[in-house]
């Protein structure tokens, strides 16, 4: 699978070819922050509207489907409730984190683009959600490419993170074979 970033930059974001961008948000995020706050601008505040309108809540397990295009590149936003922000922890992480990638599994999609959970509105270190995030893509061998969508200070915390994992897995594969 390979990762790579693009920050948090609507330019940058337009870029991307890809079908879906899945946000996490959280219940008591208003107004939304991060790449969720972004494309709710593009939209001209359509994600907010659906909030105000208690369409969508963030609550835990939710996931909703939004349209993206025309004004975003991507087909579709999957938005994805994270619960309330004073209780995200390890365990909140790992199943957002299972529930978006069951999600787009359920798909079918090879590549995506994401924020990583718990970082809208930096409830979750950068290092900690790279963490949280390969230990559930651990389990999956669904996603080719992911595209994470976060700051570039953030970008250059999860960089070492994402490395480490890869020479685990070098490290694993040549001791496993003959």
């Amino acid at each position: 699978m390979e990762v790579r970033f693009v920050p948090l930059d609507l330019a940058r974001i337009d870029q991307l070819r890809l079908e879906v961008l899945a946000l996490p948000f959280f219940e008591d995020e208003r107004p939304l922050k991060g790449a969720a706050g972004l494309c709710d601008w593009r939209l001209c505040g359509s994600l907010s509207r659906l909030l105000v309108g208690g369409r969508v809540t963030g609550l835990p397990d939710e996931v909703t489907l939004v349209p993206g295009r025309p004004r975003l590149p991507f087909e579709k936003l999957i938005l994805f409730g994270e619960g309330l922000s004073a209780d995200f922890d390890a365990a909140a992480a790992e199943r957002v984190t299972a529930r978006i990638l069951a999600t787009l599994g359920g798909l079918r999609l090879r590549s995506v683009a994401l924020s990583l959970p718990g970082r809208s509105s930096g409830r979750a270190s950068a290092g900690d959600a790279m963490r949280w995030f390969l230990q559930g893509i651990a389990e999956s061998d669904e996603l080719d490419e992911v595209v994470i969508v976060d700051d570039a200070e953030a970008q250059r915390a999860m960089v070492p993170v994402l490395e480490a994992a890869r020479r685990r897995v070098r490290v694993v594969r040549s001791a496993s074979e003959p």
